[in-house]
């Protein structure tokens, strides 16, 4: 049974005094819910307190992005080593980072190696647009994204992946595919997508999350279908309450 893993992706949200309150009204509770693998993703501004808020628990941290390189004259960025100080897992591939940064398959490539390498373990996101899914191009579109993005890694590596697929049109929209729409396409293109990749037995292994406007209302409706194992949450891991309720209904639903 693949064990159900629950990200808060705070984004450009939260200083490190307002996470520190955030991380304060969630960790009891979030302790308690050992079925269920929990892990915050504060920007990197964040990391150091949130790290240092949750050692000694169960609950995993995570940054948002990183850069392939081990050090060098690379303002701005961020090295997995700098990161592994303070996370355990880093997202990698996010629609943002792709539509503002200039994120393509083989950049998210690079970082999946790189992660691996360093012992972070990668939540890899992948996701159509709205004219993508109007026009039907669903399906061929997400099994690029996670063929190219993947290539290169063997049966061992994949093992140790999270494969978020968020559909662009329903980030922060308030709009969410339905649980038989995303568990289809989880299924179709990005599980089968794995096992071509990887083989059927490592494919059904890996673990993949739904992300786009997931909330306590209908993170049920996800995680009840049987392809999907987990979300990756946007703002509502900004809210204690809110975040703590989809972790609680995971638990119920999947055990």
């Amino acid at each position: 049974m693949r064990t159900p893993i629950i990200a808060g992706n705070w984004k450009m949200y939260k200083t490190a005094a307002e996470a520190k309150l955030l991380v304060e009204a969630m960790r009891e509770p979030l302790e308690a819910i050992s079925s269920v693998e929990r892990v915050l993703c504060p920007p990197f501004t964040a990391l150091c307190t949130v790290s240092g808020l949750v050692q000694g628990t169960h609950i995993g941290v995570g940054a948002q992005d990183l850069f392939w390189e081990k050090e060098g004259a690379f303002t701005g960025e961020v090295s997995p080593q700098m990161i592994k100080e303070f996370a355990q897992y880093v997202i990698i591939g996010h629609s943002e980072r792709r539509q503002y940064f200039g994120e393509t398959d083989e950049t998210v490539n690079r970082k999946v190696k790189v992660a691996l390498a360093n012992g972070l373990t990668p939540i890899i996101c992948v996701g159509e647009n709205l004219a993508q899914n109007e026009a039907g191009e669903t399906e061929s579109f997400v099994s690029s994204q996670v063929r190219n993005g993947l290539a290169g890694l063997t049966p061992e590596q994949g093992r140790q992946l999270v494969i978020a697929y968020e559909p662009i049109w329903a980030i922060g929209t308030g709009k969410a595919a339905t649980g038989e729409q995303a568990n289809h396409i989880i299924r179709r293109a990005v599980r089968d997508s794995l096992a071509s990749l990887f083989g059927r037995d490592t494919a059904d292994a890996i673990r993949i999350q739904y992300g786009g406007s997931v909330k306590p209302g209908n993170i049920a409706e996800f995680l009840s279908q049987p392809d999907i194992d987990g979300a990756l949450v946007g703002g509502a891991s900004l809210k204690a309450e809110d975040f703590l309720a989809i972790v609680r209904t995971t638990a119920q639903v999947k055990h």
